[in-house]
């Protein structure tokens, strides 16, 4: 049986008609070469080549051999292309989707470093509401969801991207803004724009008035972090919104203050687990969990927690 280099050497002497051209194409030793030459034919058992006047002539008897061999070539070089294609995405598509409080900043950032990797990637980005992620999953729509929340379904894995908190944001030019911390109570005393308590992180909201026994009210409700940061950069009233949804300074015009309650909460990447992750999906996670980690973990040895300020 002849190795692939032995197949790539016999082609090389064939195409360069000498054992020094071969090298030469190779990018080998000659004499190395020659050595391995005369093995092959020895294992074979028949003489591939004529030596004339320096050349390599191929023999009658090898000439078909010649043949099978260059189209064997030819299927390799297609092979070692198709791979190289594979490490580019060349003619590949990953299809993700994400909740939009960890679409608006943080998904564009890893996409970006994914292409880098894969420079040829086809990517679909759908933007979901949590009850819309199942039907997006078990239908075969995409492979993975970037989610806030997790809950049990037999078909589907939860693996954890990041450990969040909550923030209250208030207009730039606000009062407000003057201050790096913020209790429930004095967020109660200020216009409240929210999110709709039954949402997951609308919930950790709630809860932090509930347990401060507080009464708050919102006089607005949007259903989305992007709108809700419009709307308090619009001097409408102050938010609680989580840290990813204004992560790098993307929303202009905001302030953002630390709670003093407990608001943590966890992020996800959904996917099916009936079904393997691809290559692109699989890294797509890792960065998507590292940039996120990253942030959470470089702004939290700034926090200091609420027991700390309790005299």
């Amino acid at each position: 049986m002849l190795t692939l280099r032995q197949i790539e050497i016999i082609r090389a002497i064939m195409v360069t008609g000498s054992i020094a051209g071969a090298a030469k194409l190779l990018n080998v030793s000659a004499p190395g070469l020659s050595r391995l030459m005369k093995y092959t034919e020895a294992s074979l058992g028949v003489r591939l080549f004529d030596r004339r006047a320096g050349r390599f002539v191929p023999t009658t008897e090898a000439r078909h051999i010649f043949n099978l061999l260059d189209s064997v070539h030819g299927k390799i070089a297609d092979l070692q292309a198709a791979i190289a294609d594979l490490g580019r995405g060349t003619s590949q598509e990953l299809r993700i989707a994400s909740v939009p409080s960890i679409a608006n900043v943080m998904l564009p950032r890893a996409v970006a470093q994914l292409r880098l990797r894969y420079p040829d990637l086809g990517l679909d980005i759908n933007i979901l509401k949590i009850e819309e992620a199942i039907d997006y999953l078990l239908l075969g729509r995409g492979e993975l969801v970037a989610i806030s929340s997790r809950f049990d379904h037999p078909l589907i894995e939860f693996a954890l991207l990041a450990r969040g908190r909550l923030l209250c944001i208030v207009p730039q030019d606000s009062p407000l803004a003057a201050r790096d911390r913020i209790t429930p109570a004095e967020m109660a005393e200020h216009p409240l724009i929210g999110i709709d308590p039954r949402d997951p992180y609308g919930s950790i909201m709630a809860a932090m008035f509930t347990e401060a026994s507080i009464d708050y009210r919102m006089n607005i409700k949007a259903r989305f972090g992007t709108t809700v940061c419009s709307l308090v950069a619009a001097g409408l009233g102050i938010a609680i919104i989580d840290e990813f949804t204004v992560a790098h300074n993307a929303v202009r015009g905001l302030k953002s203050l630390e709670i003093d309650a407990e608001n943590a909460f966890y992020t996800y990447a959904a996917y099916r687990n009936d079904l393997p992750l691809s290559a692109y999906a699989e890294q797509f996670l890792t960065l998507l969990r590292a940039d996120m980690t990253a942030w959470s973990q470089r702004s939290r040895p700034m926090i200091r927690s609420a027991a700390e300020h309790r005299p």
